[in-house]
């Protein structure tokens, strides 16, 4: 399956790009697919935490992908 993922604030320098598509097998869990993330782009181990949003929706580590899903990659934000 293809999903389209899109990188926000630091994680587009920690991947250089801000936008992929990634190839996954079917029922990829969020779990399986930050797994995945970190196999690819090491440094995102540089970050603490990142949120994942599926389709404009916060998804939980158990949530199964689609064909199709667009997934971002949300960076803890720290206010000033």
């Amino acid at each position: 399956m293809k999903i389209k993922t899109l990188f926000f604030g630091i994680t587009t320098d920690l991947v250089g790009a801000t936008e992929l598509e990634i190839e996954v097998a079917e029922n990829t869990s969020i779990e399986a697919f930050k797994i995945i993330l970190q196999d690819n782009f090491s440094n995102l181990a540089n970050i603490n935490s990142y949120a994942i949003a599926v389709n404009e929706t916060y998804a939980d580590d158990d949530y199964l992908l689609n064909n199709d899903d667009v997934v971002a990659i949300i960076p803890p934000v720290s206010g000033g």
